[in-house]
């Protein structure tokens, strides 16, 4: 635990960018990978929609193909909350409270990993198969792709998470000692960039990126679980 405390390389040479430079590629970067994100899934729209308006032989839902309602709305829930939870932490981070940006990002890490096992649980106990009508392959494919994101963006907080830990003793060497002279702390301070400053931009790139996510996933339930 010690060794992850205070590591021995300084978290400004780890990341080698500027925190302008670095803030505008992951805001972009985010962007991009949203908007693709959000048009990956609707292709899944369309097809629901599409499906269910053909409704060939009058198969598009069989009888006993339906949806656990109450599991479906405790993975929308801990989603939602989990993004709630992650804006939060990249709003301390940016207040320079990087204890309390760790505590909420775990909180939404734990969330977001809940709504994984949950889905599994739907898989385990829907009772029906990607055969069994058009809903039912919809279902399965629309809300396992998801989780599949959902998995992948949890790992990239599990990063910020574990790069925050490591480097949580760092950052005092940009404060003046008692006594230094403002020159010097300030020739320091322009040396040694923030450990916040280089980790903000990667928590509000996350944020965004996993509200985006979120907020297709309180879409996916509505369609999926409630039409």
């Amino acid at each position: 635990m010690t060794e992850l405390a205070h590591h021995s390389t300084d978290y400004s040479v780890v990341e080698s960018e500027s925190p302008d430079v670095m803030g505008r590629n992951l805001r972009v970067g985010a962007h991009l990978w949203s908007s693709a994100t959000a048009f990956f899934f609707v292709a899944f729209l369309f097809t629901y929609f599409y499906l269910r308006s053909l409704n060939n032989h009058g198969l598009w839902r069989p009888k006993g193909v339906n949806a656990p309602v109450t599991l479906g709305t405790l993975i929308a829930v801990a989603v939602a909350l989990s993004a709630i939870m992650t804006f939060a932490a990249a709003r301390k981070l940016r207040a320079g409270d990087r204890s309390a940006f760790r505590s909420l990002g775990v909180v939404a890490l734990a969330l977001g990993l809940a709504a994984v096992v949950l889905q599994i649980v739907v898989f385990a106990t829907v009772g029906f198969g990607p055969t069994d009508g058009a809903y039912a392959s919809v279902f399965l494919a629309w809300s396992g792709f998801y989780m599949v994101f959902v998995v992948g963006t949890m790992y990239w907080l599990e990063v910020l998470l574990a790069t925050s830990f490591r480097y949580r003793g760092h950052g005092a060497a940009a404060r003046p000692a008692p006594g230094e002279a403002s020159g010097d702390a300030h020739r320091m301070g322009d040396d040694i960039a923030s450990p916040i400053s280089l980790q903000s931009p990667g928590a509000d790139a996350f944020a965004f990126t996993w509200g985006v996510l979120a907020g297709i996933g309180v879409i996916t339930w509505i369609i999926l679980y409630l039409i």
